[in-house]
Order: structure tokens, then C-alpha cells, then sequence
């Protein structure tokens, strides 16, 4: 999964969502821990019972990550991949994984958990893949612009050289 070709542009996993934290951080184990404590004590907290943790897929792509409801395909979050701030799986249990994200409109940060009995540490890889696939991107389109732009300084160097020629040669 580390080399991401231009066609395969989206990856999906489906999982269980935990649910949606905010956070004081944007970044650490510890705040990943403390998301889930505090699902779990609203869990515990509500006297209905505990709604079942819904399906959802995650698409996960150069532009960000999309979080789908499973029948409806109804977007719940999207995240952009640059207010992603971290990513991991919770030492404590090997199947809950999750990510912080920068709220784009606000100041604030939500934590993202997850739970998937296959695909918590190939998520979190994966993540860390596009991750390095979109800096790459980056790279290569700020050397194209660089090369761009050194281009647009020859030709006119080249320009004013051709028209001092030209007046040199009508004198």
C-alpha cells in the first residue's frame, strides 16, 4: 500500500464509529486514550441504551478523509488531509484506532475513533501512506512551478536580448 498510482486515488475500510470527541490538543496517544474514556462514560452515562455503534466506510484519498455512513452513503465528516494531525491505534485495545483533525471553519479539534478487528493498523499505515504520497505532490508540483518560473525568466532574457539584436541590426 505505500506506493499510491494516480488511478488508485481513493481507499475505503469499512469499520465501526465510535463517535466524534473534541479535544484540547491536536496531537498525542494521550489525547487519543482520553477520547475514548470519555465515549465510554457517555455510554455509560445515558440511561437509553447505548445505541449501537454504526458502520461506516472510510475513504481516505490525496484530498482528505470522507467518513460514509454504510446504507445510506450519507457523508457524515470530511476531514482535509492538512487538518489532520495525528493518527494511531490505541495501545490499550489493538482493534480501536483514530485521528485528530483541525475543525476547518474553528479553532477547535475533534478526535475521530474508530473500531475494525482487521484494519486498525493497515489504517493507520495507510493514513501515514497518503500522507507521504501528498508531500511527494507537493514536492512535485512546487519543483514544477520552480522550473515554471525559471522558464518564464529565460524567455524573457531571451526576449530583451532579441529585441537589442533587432535594433542593432535596423542601425
Amino acid at each position: 500500500m505505500s506506493d499510491i498510482s494516480e488511478e488508485d486515488t481513493e481507499i475505503s475500510f469499512p469499520v465501526k464509529f465510535l463517535g466524534r470527541v473534541e479535544v484540547l490538543r491536536p496531537d498525542g496517544l494521550q489525547v487519543l486514550e482520553e477520547a475514548a474514556r470519555s465515549l465510554k462514560t457517555s455510554e455509560s452515562d445515558s440511561s437509553e441504551k447505548a445505541a449501537k455503534k454504526s458502520r461506516v466506510h472510510i475513504f481516505l484519498s490525496l484530498s482528505g478523509i470522507d467518513i460514509l455512513e454504510n446504507k445510506t452513503k450519507f457523508l457524515l465528516y470530511t476531514c482535509p488531509l492538512a487538518t489532520v494531525s495525528y493518527c494511531a491505534v490505541l495501545p490499550s485495545s489493538a482493534r480501536v484506532f483514530g485521528f485528530v483533525a483541525r475543525h476547518p471553519a474553528a479553532d477547535v479539534y475533534h478526535c475521530y475513533l474508530f473500531q475494525s478487528k482487521k484494519f486498525a493498523h493497515v489504517m493507520v499505515s495507510a493514513v501515514g501512506d497518503i500522507f507521504r504520497a501528498s508531500k511527494k505532490e507537493e514536492t512535485v508540483r512546487g519543483g514544477r512551478d520552480l522550473i515554471v518560473e525559471a522558464l518564464r525568466h529565460k524567455n524573457k532574457v531571451l526576449q530583451k536580448e532579441n529585441a537589442e539584436l533587432r535594433r542593432r541590426l535596423a542601425a
